[in-house]
């Protein structure tokens, strides 16, 4: 008996995902962690190795734990539009969207990403687990909401090769598929949908395939890259990756609001640099009042990217002005082997003493059990630190 109980589906920690198979025949380190109930690889072999296979060749990454839901109905649209501050009836079918949800105070719930599959039909990917938000937020919406996450099983696939890659698989017409465009293949019996997304700022993929064909998707992938230089990866090489692009993780760079236990550790959209997805003229979505008051009023934070001299990455460091004054901290620090640059994104409070020059980076490392500080100068930068034209030109060039 004690054997059966221990197998019951809730007494597990975490979930092999459809792709557990190939990925723990690759796993040299033992680095699985938990995301979200399954098993994920922070690395296979080597953190290093795998980062330069999205920047010079082609990634591959089990995407599988993202939470996902399906959203139909009548009012699918008129429901996203309440709930996401974005313009929900500029999103067309066939396209994805990028947004974030917020409180009544409007502060940050969540980010993701919304695939519209047709007028009434759509899907939600988001890092955290959002059915009970979901269901509050359908109330007098006629809508049939449904978890997705242990259905559907899914890749990312990033890197200059990448397309090339998938130009082998048999996809007729993938050249024509523009950034945040969705497209829908016949596969085994079933269907592949391939979406031009990505969490990388590189040229790239995700695919989408129900989870009982999630090993052959696998294997044909993997078939189609022999020559191009394909690598699974984990998620520490893609955390280097998403920082170059300046893309914000939750947890990371902002605690979701329904997490957060002091009222000041959240965020809103303009306090993490995500007041472009925030619109304003909408006549009515969660948080509104809220966001229009601290329009006029003005925020208390803003998060910037930071170029930091020096090649210690200032992980969890403060941020001083002119070395004296406290004006934030940083929230993600890599370096960066493409760029060659220290560089970080920081929360830095809003205040008129806070100026963005002569900020100085207090950086603490460790080497061979000494304990080390240094102060290191702190640059703001407008743009992300990697953008490469690839990224959007269609056709893709194969590489």
């Amino acid at each position: 008996m004690r054997a059966q109980y221990d197998k019951e589906h809730f007494r597990q920690h975490s979930l092999p995902t459809p792709f557990h198979p190939r990925l723990a025949e690759l796993s040299q380190g033992s680095s699985w962690h938990c995301w979200k109930g399954h098993l994920s690889p922070a690395y296979f072999e080597n953190v290093e190795l795998e980062y330069f296979a999205i920047r010079n060749a082609c990634s591959v990454m089990d995407l599988s734990p993202m939470c996902k839901y399906r959203i139909r109905g009548q009012d699918a649209e008129a429901f996203f539009d309440r709930m996401v501050t974005r313009d929900m009836s500029k999103l067309k079918p066939g396209r994805v969207g990028y947004s974030v949800w917020c409180n009544d105070q409007g502060k940050v719930i969540d980010d993701g990403t919304i695939f519209r599959f047709a007028e009434h039909d759509y899907r939600l990917c988001a890092y955290e687990r959002q059915y009970e938000w979901l269901k509050i937020s359908a109330a007098g919406f006629e809508v049939d909401i449904t978890e997705q996450t242990e259905e559907i099983a899914a890749l990312t696939v990033q890197g200059p090769t990448s397309f090339a890659v998938l130009n082998k698989m048999d996809l007729p017409g993938l050249e024509t598929l523009k950034p945040f465009g969705i497209m829908h293949f016949p596969y085994h019996g079933g269907e592949l949908m391939v979406s031009r997304t990505g969490f990388t700022a590189d040229l790239g993929y995700e695919l989408w395939v129900e989870a009982s064909k999630a090993l052959t998707l696998w294997d044909e992938l993997f078939e189609a890259g022999r020559h191009h230089g394909i690598r699974a990866i984990g998620t520490d090489a893609l955390d280097i990756a998403r920082v170059e692009a300046g893309f914000i993780q939750a947890a990371d760079d902002f605690t979701p609001a329904n997490h957060t236990i002091r009222k000041d550790h959240d965020r809103s959209p303009f306090e993490i640099g995500l007041g472009w997805l925030v619109n304003l003229e909408k006549p009515n979505f969660t948080g509104r009042k809220a966001l229009i008051r601290e329009k006029e009023k003005g925020s208390r934070y803003r998060l910037v990217k930071l170029d930091i001299d020096g090649n210690k990455p200032a992980h969890a460091s403060y941020i001083f002005h002119d070395r004296k004054k406290l004006a934030g901290a940083v929230t993600s620090a890599v370096w960066s082997p493409t760029c060659k640059q220290n560089i970080a994104l920081a929360s830095l409070e809003v205040a008129a003493d806070h100026p963005l020059d002569d900020l100085w980076a207090e950086v603490y490392y460790q080497r061979e059990l000494h304990w080390n500080r240094v102060w290191l100068r702190c640059r703001v930068q407008d743009k992300p630190f990697w953008n490469p034209p690839r990224r959007r030109a269609t056709p893709p060039g194969l590489f």
